[in-house]
């Protein structure tokens, strides 16, 4: 007879196998069918609400593999949020206008952008937009991401560019917006205005110059200025020696500063008198190779020296000496050139000058630089030279005319355009800014920081740095692709005209023809009729050229997106760490604002994606992994996995190696799965569960093993630790699960009568556990844990209630199942097991035994062991998966416990492989056990 075929062998014609990359666009056809995403919406209704919402990413290119990182950890809190109860909608969304598609476009263009206007370049770069936004929308879904992806936020449709129109109404209509001259970080190769977020610093090399300021005052004069410093006789030059790593903001120079407090030695060198910070005068003299130097006296920058004039390096102009707290020693000489058309300290301190100086004594806020950064016919010597370039021809005019004390190169850290990588310049520029005084805009943005929760903590100091220290805000730039500036200039009196009333007018506009028409028409087109100007009454107007900031688009994104449906404020924000400076910060500052108020009550920031050493990707480097490659080798599912096991604050490797290890990984997820759904065939939960008051022992431990992971995980996943999730899961299934229980049950899933009481009984159990592990895993592995929820519903008779596992809630633990005594008793049972598997594997090494079930176990316990083992001695066998087990006392040495292995000599039975005296008793069945005999009848 052939005994294998009564054996409950596990179903194995069920579609659970990997193949992941073919195997997932077939589940997201399915639930595109299935239209999922709306079926959990209204399913949510009702339910408390929680909002994530999306930081637009820039429709430019494809995506990478931080994208993946960002949109996948978005997804698993989204879906985990759902199944925990709430109603969580998520509206992706695409950041569409600003420099890097307009640069593309242009590019593309070559020389014929020349024949095209504003509006012809606006309808390209709609279409470069749109199409990325297609080809990002599709690499997002095929990541496993569930969103409206019908209807996504961009912000170049006309609803959106008048939400962005009207927000800048209510700056205007607070009052903190203005338009002035100053100076502002400037990219000449884009030739715009950029914002402190799209600035990133990198090594640069400039010059290193020490330069002549030489005092008006003759050294006679300056001797009774300074009691106490014995000029020499015959000295015939004293001169105020400044450094700078920018000679080509020489030609701007406005005056000198000194720090009030700082002591400045009078320094002896030659026929001449040096002034230098006493504390830099060694540095000094090494770098400008000064012999023979002495000191003359000493004096602090107040005693004496505001207000004295000294002659400009580079023009007949002369610079009055300045007073500045913001003068430190760590560099140069302590005394400082003041350009307040190239910086922004210099540009207060002269403004503060100015508000006290007469008519005659004010000074010029100078930037005789073109867009491009070439030098204008200001600077004859210069002209048309880009300021970079003109530097080491300054350095040889200053060293022509003697001003040129010492000269070198310095290789520091230097502010770059985030776009195109050059390096930038501060220019000052008409440029339309909102305060941060005004209004107190600082202060309420400072206080609304501390309202907000801040993961990881260390976020709160970190965007509170840059709020406390950033200047105002710069909203203006120089392009055409985005939404205007709704500013108009008066013709007659040149005054700057933004109006409220005037502003929703245009919006209104916009609403219906989208940002194109402000391209389109002409000012009087544009006003509403009967506009005058209120400061001379005046009917004729030029409109604005300069653009918004794309950042202040994004950060309004709740007016444009939550705030319609009644979803403000967000519940989450959730972007990389850069974004304390980006996105976070200019939607900070939007709310506090219009609404008084962050758009968010939580924030949460990830680090950034390296390779497995830890080293910035690049393609230069060729260490670039990209989330297409991995999903055509691997599947999505393995991406998800790869984000959900580390610790996202901090940088994410990734490299090869590393996915090897999560495929193993979510092999041995995958395969406790496929093994516990293969012995469910025959199981039907209405008929055949069992009561857990009916359960042994070592079900009841499997129930309390998984109770303990439901409240890990729903716990991890409360606080966005996904990483302690994975380790759960893994840890579960392959010791909890694969190692022990499901190790030792195979003998009795496979061998006992079908319906056996401890067979339904196990399967009880493993049915709860596959329902459990299932759900937990569905927002991390949402394509794997879909696939085991689809078969097990098809296995169960009447289904699962959901046709989809994301519409199912979160496993609760039941509070029968939490047996401290249980667990005590059963940790220090499977640690005699693992005593026990030690000695076997030495047999088997030895050639004692081959299998396990081929071996007689001998323990010989101790009294108290003895005592503690003595109950389960008839399950002793099954739970170290051997044939016969023999429990004796008596004295094992210091040991509680000694084991010794030898072959059986008992009869092997032909269907459960097991080694048993009774083997052969049957005459009808005389190559089986007796249990087997049992089973089969």
């Amino acid at each position: 007879m052939d005994y294998k075929a009564t054996l409950n062998l596990p179903k194995t014609d069920f579609p659970m196998k990997a193949n992941l990359p073919q195997r997932e666009p077939e589940m997201l056809a399915w639930w595109e069918q299935q239209q999922l995403y709306e079926q959990i919406q209204q399913a949510g209704q009702g339910r408390p609400r929680y909002v994530l919402h999306d930081g637009p990413p820039y429709a430019n290119g494809r995506i990478h593999i931080g994208h993946a990182l960002n949109k996948i950890l978005k997804d698993i809190i989204v879906k985990s949020k759902t199944m925990a109860g709430f109603h969580a909608p998520y509206v992706p969304g695409w950041d569409c206008h600003g420099l890097p598609i307009e640069h593309q476009v242009m590019k593309e263009l070559g020389e014929k952008k020349k024949d095209l206007d504003a509006t012809a370049i606006r309808k390209l770069c709609r279409d470069y937009a749109d199409k990325y936004v297609n080809i990002q929308l599709d690499e997002f879904k095929r990541l496993g991401v569930f969103g409206e992806w019908q209807h996504p936020y961009l912000t170049m449709t006309p609803s959106y560019e008048a939400t962005i129109i009207r927000e800048f109404g209510k700056f205007v209509e607070r009052g903190g917006v203005y338009k002035g001259l100053k100076p502002v970080l400037w990219c000449t190769q884009d030739q715009t205005a950029l914002a402190e977020a799209e600035v990133e610093y990198d090594d640069h090399t400039s010059p290193s110059i020490y330069v002549r300021f030489p005092v008006v005052s003759s050294p006679p004069v300056l001797a009774k200025t300074f009691p106490g410093v014995s000029f020499p006789e015959g000295a015939k030059l004293v001169s105020i020696i400044i450094w700078t790593t920018t000679p080509w903001t020489l030609p701007a120079n406005q005056a000198v500063c000194l720090h009030p407090e700082i002591d400045y030695a009078f320094v002896q060198a030659g026929d001449e008198v040096l002034i230098i910070a006493e504390k830099l005068l060694d540095n000094v003299a090494q770098a400008c190779k000064l012999d023979n130097y002495r000191i003359v006296g000493v004096k602090k920058g107040k005693e004496g020296f505001e207000g004295l004039e000294t002659q400009r390096p580079l023009s007949t102009g002369l610079s009055p000496i300045l007073l500045g707290d913001f003068v430190t020693l760590d560099q140069g000489t302590g005394c400082v050139h003041i350009a307040p058309g190239h910086g922004m300290e210099d540009y207060v301190l002269v403004l503060n000058h100015n508000a006290q100086a007469s008519a005659g004594e004010k000074l010029e806020i100078l930037a005789p630089v073109d867009n491009a950064g070439r030098f204008t016919e200001t600077v004859k010597e210069f002209a048309g030279l880009h300021v970079f370039k003109a530097n080491p021809k300054i350095v040889d005019f200053l060293q022509g005319n003697g001003r040129l004390l010492g000269h070198g190169s310095l290789s520091h850290s230097y502010p770059h355009c985030w776009r195109c990588k050059s390096p930038v310049i501060f220019r000052a520029t008409e440029q339309w800014f909102v305060s941060m005084e005004t209004n107190d805009l600082r202060k309420d943005a400072l206080a609304e920081i501390d309202r907000v929760r801040w993961i990881p903590a260390y976020g709160r100091d970190r965007i509170t740095g840059m709020i406390e220290n950033r200047p105002d805000w710069c909203l203006s730039r120089q392009r055409v692709w985005g939404v205007p500036i709704p500013g108009f200039t008066c013709g007659s009196c040149h005054t700057v005209m933004a109006d409220p009333n005037v502003i929703e007018h245009i919006a209104t506009l916009m609403e219906s023809k989208g940002a194109d028409v402000w391209f389109e028409r002409t000012a009087a087109e544009l006003l509403p009729a009967g506009t005058t100007c209120r400061q001379c009454g005046g009917t004729a107007f030029e409109k604005e050229h300069d653009i918004l900031d794309v950042w202040f688009e994004s950060g309004v994104s709740y007016a444009a997106v939550l705030k319609p449906r009644k979803w403000w404020p967000a519940d989450l924000y959730l972007e990389g760490s850069d974004q304390h400076r980006g996105w976070f910060h200019s939607a900070l500052l939007a709310g506090v604002t219009t609404d008084r108020r962050a758009p968010y009550t939580a924030v949460l920031t990830h680090g950034f994606v390296v390779d497995g050493q830890g080293k910035k990707m690049s393609k230069s480097a060729g260490n670039v992994v990209a989330p297409q490659d991995v999903i055509t080798q691997s599947g999505a599912e393995i991406l998800r996995l790869w984000v959900a096991a580390q610790d996202y604050r901090e940088d994410l490797r990734i490299s090869q190696e590393i996915l090897n290890h999560l495929i193993e990984a979510y092999r041995k997820i995958r395969n406790t799965g496929r093994f516990l759904l293969s012995n469910l065939y025959d199981f039907d939960p209405a008929k055949d569960r069992v009561p857990y008051d009916r359960l042994p022992e070592l079900d009841r431990w499997a129930l309390a093993q998984l109770g303990e992971l439901i409240r890990r995980v729903r716990q991890a996943y409360d606080e966005y630790e996904f990483h302690a999730i994975f380790h759960a899961l893994n840890n579960f299934c392959s010791v909890d699960m694969s190692a022990i229980y499901l190790d030792i049950l195979k003998d009795r899933l496979y061998t006992f009568r079908p319906d056996s009481p401890l067979r339904r009984g196990s399967q009880t159990v493993l049915y709860e556990i596959l329902l459990a592990m299932t759900k937990l895993m569905a927002p991390i592995l949402s394509f794997t844990a879909e696939e085991l929820w689809r078969t097990l519903a098809a296995q169960v008779p009447g289904g699962l209630g959901t046709p989809s596992v994301h519409m199912a809630p979160f496993p609760q633990a039941e509070s029968v199942w939490q047996d401290g005594e249980l667990a005590n008793r059963w940790n220090k049972l499977l640690t005699y097991r693992s005593q026990v598997q030690g000695v076997l594997e030495a047999s088997r090494r030895e050639k004692v035994i081959g299998s396990s079930l081929e071996a007689h176990v001998r323990v010989q316990a101790d009294a108290d062991t003895y005592r503690f083992l003595q109950p389960y001695e008839k399950d002793l066998s099954t739970v170290f998966i051997v044939s016969k087990v023999t429990l004796t006392t008596g004295s094992g040495g210091e040991e509680p416990l000694r084991v010794t292995v030898e072959k059986s000599t008992a009869g092997k039975c032909e269907r459960c492989w097991n080694y048993r005296e009774a083997v052969g008793a049957n005459a009808a069945h005389p190559t089986l056990c007796d249990r087997c005999v049992e089973a089969i009848r």
